[in-house]
């Protein structure tokens, strides 16, 4: 087999991770495939002011096709060096990872004229955001051209069926993944150091993690602590923040009285690996977003043994949230709902560490190894 990955950026961490786990079991397991990811930038624009780390292995091989932003590279020269790229390595599977990308949609086309079998992964779920009929009948006609479909869970599994998608073509319905060793690790370290420190803040904490932006639906999550701190069980909690935005001076305000004695605080931003260190500060986590395509950090925290209240917007909800299980999901309209799942955690604090415990049952099957191991099967079926 001679496989060729298209993806959009070098800098996605958690991507890399996947790269090298699939690499690495093509290597043990079919000794005689070759295997490449086609970069076709360095990050996008928004990204641009984040530097690749160092704990980023690139285990495996690759090319970047343009050594600026994504946003930079037109549509011309996307497809001239897809197609030159493509016929360079010849591959007998094409992965791409996104039919957004027309570009990408041309070599699709082109691969499948070849004789290529193709695979494509995609994020794309149900709630991301209004559609088209247009729109949507022109999807459907780009994922006609695919063999096959890697996805992040459930709820973008369900929307590739309602493209006419035929179940047996889904082959991963797990694919959101994350470096669950590096975020373990330093969470357990920053957890030890926390425990041991006498000088550390005792009350509970909801942490939210993400940036600070409108349709995160933060003003919600504060006008909610608010509530609850007014009630005796929301006493002895803070929220914490960790991330950065446009709409950080405003939340600072609407926060009042709360920000000035520190029952909300606003750690700032602060790089992917850092965030296990303010999570092992913290005890269940919130995403209250209005629209997410998936929300990675409710993997990140429940890799932790964390607890979490996710929106039922979130691309997530469905494949990680179990209700009263792990924890609970709600609607981003209804601040009850929000409250009255706050308030189970402010009076029932002795259920955090089970629910935690939920939590890291839950996640075990969006293991990177689990998840490369599923997708080399597919490559095979394929080759």
């Amino acid at each position: 087999m001679r496989i060729l990955v298209i993806h959009n950026q070098l800098w996605a961490h958690y991507k890399s991770k996947l790269f090298s786990e699939i690499y690495s079991n093509l290597s043990s397991s079919e000794p005689g495939s070759v295997f490449s990811v086609a970069h076709i930038a360095l990050h996008e624009a928004s990204r641009s002011v984040m530097k690749d780390d160092e704990t980023v292995k690139y285990d495996y091989p690759y090319k970047v096709l343009f050594n600026r932003s994504l946003d930079s590279v037109g549509f011309k020269e996307r497809v001239k060096a897809l197609f030159k790229t493509f016929n360079e390595f010849q591959p007998t599977i094409l992965n791409v990872t996104g039919y957004f990308d027309y570009a990408q949609v041309a070599l699709m086309v082109y691969a499948r004229w070849k004789g290529v079998k193709v695979v494509l992964s995609s994020e794309s779920s149900t709630m991301d955001h209004n559609r088209s009929p247009i729109k949507e009948k022109i999807k459907s006609w780009i994922v006609s051209n695919a063999n096959a479909f890697f996805c992040f869970g459930k709820s973008s599994a369900d929307y590739l069926l309602s493209l006419g998608v035929k179940e047996s073509q889904i082959a991963v319905k797990h694919a959101a993944v994350i470096d669950e060793d590096i975020i373990r690790t330093h969470f357990e370290k920053a957890k030890k150091a926390f425990d041991q420190d006498l000088s550390a803040p005792t009350k509970r904490q909801f942490v939210y993690v993400g940036r600070l932006a409108e349709e995160k639906n933060l003003e919600m999550l504060i006008e909610t602590f608010k509530s609850l701190k007014e009630k005796p069980a929301g006493a002895d909690w803070n929220l914490l923040f960790v991330g950065d935005g446009p709409a950080r001076k405003s939340l600072e305000l609407l926060s009042g009285d709360y920000l000035q004695n520190k029952s909300i605080i606003f750690a700032g931003g602060h790089p992917w690996y850092k965030v296990p260190e303010w999570l092992a500060q913290s005890d269940v986590l919130i995403l209250p977003s209005k629209s997410e395509p998936w929300g990675l950090v409710v993997n990140e925290a429940m890799v932790c043994g964390m607890p979490v209240i996710v929106s039922e917007k979130c691309g997530c909800a469905e494949d990680l949230v179990k209700d009263n299980v792990n924890g609970f999901t709600f609607s981003p309209d209804n601040k009850s709902q929000l409250e009255n799942a706050m308030q189970f955690f402010a009076k029932h604090p002795e259920k955090i560490e089970p629910m935690g415990d939920a939590s890291l049952a839950l996640i075990k099957p969006f293991s990177s190894k689990t998840v490369a191991k599923e997708m080399v099967a597919c490559y095979k079926s394929l080759g």
